[in-house]
């Protein structure tokens, strides 16, 4: 018992001292994780506390995004008063920048945690079972799949209504095909291998089968494919908040804030719309890093390649 307590203990320290050494040579990776725990970070600090409050600590971020200051200068570019300038509303832009990162992080993360539980645990059985249920899934997640999925998502937030709710319901949606179909085709590939069909033979049982021999062997293709997903739902989440379909206004929002500016484009006022879009550009890119480096820790093959 002794023993056993002891490697418990030091089981999260162990995997913790094997992921530093995973990813002491992954740079790409470690872009990746320093853009998106910076941008997680902010958008706690500086997000909504409640009942138009914003931002944790006192000054961050420096003005109330919600509000408009009669003392501002209307649409003054950026100076050393206003980093980011101010916009038609005489709102400071870097104080909405700052505190419009909390949706887009909110919603891509629970729409695509929600799509991957729903689309590997359906995708899990449909392999394992086949058969006319797994041709059924087939179809049904082939036919979601087959359309666009940004004019799917704006289609589902149409019928649904505006808000973070909506958005997450509508982005999880058009993912869960994507899991589907990665999980159903590891599983296909799984259940032929010897150690599942020695696990047959000894007796074990159906479900512990799926979830203890199967499942954990598609883990890897299904984390490698979700910080893309992320990158492409944060990118969803803006076009949705674009066209109207997001937070309610005033809340600040780098879709709806890029919406707001893009008519005053034309007149020169380029940074409404420049440092929102910086925003949105550098949060994918840092997904899209993590999803490039998890790539490589997974596929020894891939990365050997690269090197060579």
């Amino acid at each position: 018992m002794t023993r056993w307590l002891v490697q418990a203990v030091l089981w999260p320290f162990r995997r913790l001292q094997a992921g530093r050494r995973a990813i002491r040579h992954q740079t790409l990776l470690k872009v990746g994780l320093f853009i998106v725990i910076s941008f997680i970070l902010m958008a706690i600090i500086c997000g909504p506390q409640g009942r138009g409050r914003y931002g944790r600590i006192p000054g961050v971020p420096p003005y109330n995004p919600e509000k408009s200051y009669p003392e501002f200068p209307r649409l003054a570019p950026p100076s050393a008063a206003h980093w980011m300038g101010t916009d038609h509303l005489q709102r400071d832009v870097f104080s909405r920048v700052i505190a419009g990162g909390w949706a887009p992080i909110v919603v891509a993360f629970a729409s695509i945690a929600i799509a991957l539980s729903v689309g590997s645990l359906i995708g899990w059985i449909s392999g394992y079972i086949g058969g006319w249920p797994d041709r059924a899934l087939s179809l049904t997640m082939d036919a979601i799949y087959s359309f666009p999925s940004m004019i799917l998502a704006i289609a589902l937030v149409a019928v649904i209504g505006t808000g973070i709710t909506p958005m997450i319901a509508a982005i999880s949606f058009v993912y869960v095909p994507t899991y589907f179909r990665i999980t159903r085709a590891e599983v296909l590939k799984v259940r032929e291998q010897t150690f599942v069909e020695a696990a047959r033979a000894v007796g074990v049982s159906g479900t512990r089968l799926l979830l203890r021999h199967i499942a954990p062997n598609t883990v890897n293709a299904i984390m490698a494919v979700s910080s893309f997903n992320i990158a492409d739902a944060i990118l969803t989440e803006a076009a949705l908040s674009f066209l109207g379909y997001g937070l309610p206004p005033p809340a600040p929002d780098w879709g709806f804030d890029i919406q707001n500016g893009q008519r005053f484009l034309q007149a020169g006022y380029w940074w409404l719309i420049t440092f929102p879009g910086l925003m949105i550009l550098t949060l994918s890119l840092g997904f899209g890093l993590i999803g490039e480096g998890i790539s490589d820790l997974v596929n020894p093959k891939r990365r050997r390649k690269k090197i060579g």
